[in-house]
């Protein structure tokens, strides 16, 4: 009871600066919350969490010898875990270095340009799918894939059916690399992404879909495969892969994905229901009298 009563004391202390202080603190968490959801960055979060919580049982618990240990691992032993886990805290950092301030404060796309994003890549999978033509896309979302810009050939050009398709025809230069879209744009193609070692993947799986898993596995990108032996379309999101999806569960899968706050606002605003409604209905005249 004492210790409630000194926690309400405290707060009715508190200045406005202590306020917009925490509020600002638990907002920037919050932004940078995407960043733990790579496995390896898990990994990290894990393993300190787990040290963190063992030593302050054995200090509650007077083990004293195991708790001077496990201090001293945790004072002494920094170095060494910045060794261990040197490809991932690269990885996280890099990350946390590209992100733009517009993505720190929330700016997306609007969502009129991300379906006109989703719409191309969704009727040039299909078409491939049709062709047995393979491809795999990759969608940047928090985490910029700059990183990879490297392995393959800067693009820079609006998202289109036709350009998609010319990038993974077969003869192409780029076609057996990854087209990374980033910001609403072809970013780069030919792109060399991380392969998966997951033991859950199945063994039936080519490089693409590995290909797709483990960029999914080191990013919060989106990745979509169309298999050249079989014309199946896949995504990969979070290190988990869902195969056999038609045309329109792509298209809902990645509008769900990319632009998950904007439905969330169609869903609840009729206004906004009404206009797209409408804006469709143009579309779909102007369709007619061509």
């Amino acid at each position: 009871m004492d210790v409630i009563q000194d926690f309400v004391q405290d707060l009715l202390g508190m200045q406005w600066s202590d306020y917009l202080d925490i509020a600002l603190v638990a907002y920037l968490i919050f932004r940078l919350m995407p960043l733990l959801r790579s496995r390896n960055v898990m990994r990290i979060a894990r393993t300190v969490v787990l040290l963190v919580l063992v030593t302050w049982v054995t200090g509650l618990m007077k083990l004293y010898t195991l708790n001077w240990i496990l201090t001293q691992f945790l004072t002494i032993g920094l170095l060494a875990f910045v060794v261990l886990f040197q490809p991932e805290l690269r990885r996280m950092l890099d990350h946390l270095a590209d992100m733009k301030l517009s993505n720190l404060l929330g700016g997306r796309k609007s969502v009129h340009e991300m379906d006109k994003v989703i719409t191309q890549t969704v009727m040039a999978c299909e078409a491939m799918s049709r062709q047995r033509v393979g491809a795999l896309i990759v969608f940047s979302r928090e985490h910029r894939l700059d990183e990879y810009f490297k392995t393959g050939t800067e693009v820079d050009a609006i998202v289109s059916e036709q350009l998609l398709r010319n990038l993974f025809f077969t003869k192409a230069a780029l076609h057996d690399g990854a087209v990374i879209i980033q910001d609403g744009r072809v970013a780069a193609a030919g792109c060399v992404l991380p392969l998966s070692t997951s033991p859950m993947l199945s063994a039936d799986l080519g490089t693409r879909h590995r290909a797709s898993v483990g960029i999914s596995e080191v990013s919060d990108g989106v990745a979509v495969v169309v298999s050249e032996e079989t014309g199946t379309i896949s995504v990969a999101v979070g290190g988990m892969l869902k195969r056999h999806l038609a045309p329109q569960t792509l298209e809902k899968l990645l509008h769900y994905e990319l632009c998950p706050r904007n439905e969330e606002l169609q869903r609840t605003n009729p206004a906004a229901k009404a206009l797209k409604k409408i804006s469709r209905k143009k579309e779909e005249d102007g369709y007619a009298k061509k």
